[in-house]
């Protein structure tokens, strides 16, 4: 019992002894940490409303400022472990190599993380855009840090790692797409007048761009056909339906002009040979 007395003294007499020497480090540290916690916060919400304000991307916008947030709390927390005279070299060597570690176990992550940043930065295509990037085509959906999502004519979702999109050619359609097509018709047909009626016809279509007029004319001269090239713009969203849209008006509209839409063919001459 008295050894028991003796330890429970020695321990209160070392609390003491500790808190008389120490307690001014110790109330200098929490200090330093509380200060460090709030002007953490302060600084994150300044952030924040700084890049709502300026239409800022709202991922990256929040990213950044978490990682300023973690930077100055982790400043003031190294700070405050010096103040108890804890040497914060092994401490510093500990959290690089954490991150270290954790840099090359997450390469891909990171690849990805990085990559997604860049795209928000540079901004090469928005929310809305219709991009083509590594064969696949669609209407940009969402733009994490990590990935892109794409949703397609057919309904589809295509998710893409952002390191996938860096470094790669990518078309940005934007609100229209142009199509590029042409039909053939035949040489005892008047051409400039088959010209003009398929302009018209692709004129009418009131979803097309207004901005880009349809362009109509002589694309070539083939061996069975005098063929009518077309350009025009459609919706992105709609790109094949409304181009199949405008082949049907177009092929109604030679029929029942009675254009004719020829098809390959050879004469064959036969000639007798005379016997001499």
């Amino acid at each position: 019992m008295n050894q028991e007395l003796h330890y429970v003294q020695k321990f209160y007499e070392l609390t003491i002894e500790f808190f008389t020497n120490y307690s001014f480090q110790i109330i200098g540290a929490v200090i330093i940490i509380t200060i460090g916690w709030f002007l953490s916060k302060y600084i994150y919400n300044v952030l924040i409303r700084f890049f709502n304000t300026h239409d800022f991307d709202v991922t990256l916008g929040k990213f950044a400022a978490n990682i300023v947030r973690i930077l100055i709390f982790g400043a003031m927390f190294i700070v405050a472990i010096g103040k108890l005279g804890i040497s914060i070299a092994p401490f510093v060597a500990a959290v690089g190599a954490v991150f270290l570690t954790a840099g090359l176990a997450l390469q891909g992550t990171v690849a990805n993380f990085a990559a997604g940043i860049s795209l928000v930065i540079t901004r090469p295509f928005k929310l809305g855009d219709t991009i083509s990037v590594n064969n696949v085509y669609g209407v940009v959906e969402e733009i994490k840090l990590g990935y892109t999502t794409l949703r397609t004519e057919d309904e589809e979702l295509i998710t893409i790692p952002n390191k996938n999109m860096i470094g790669e050619v990518i078309v940005n359609s934007f609100d229209y797409r142009i199509v590029e097509s042409s039909v053939g018709i035949s040489y005892n047909d008047d051409a400039e007048k088959a010209v003009e009626l398929i302009k018209n016809v692709i004129d009418a279509f009131e979803n097309l761009s207004g901005e880009n007029k349809a362009v109509v004319g002589i694309q070539n001269f083939g061996d069975s056909a005098v063929e009518i090239g077309m350009r025009y713009w459609v919706p992105t969203r709609s790109y094949f339906k409304t181009q199949y849209e405008v082949n049907m008006a177009v092929y109604k509209a030679l029929n029942s002009a009675n254009v004719t839409i020829p098809y390959p063919q050879r004469d064959v001459h036969v000639y007798e040979c005379k016997e001499s």
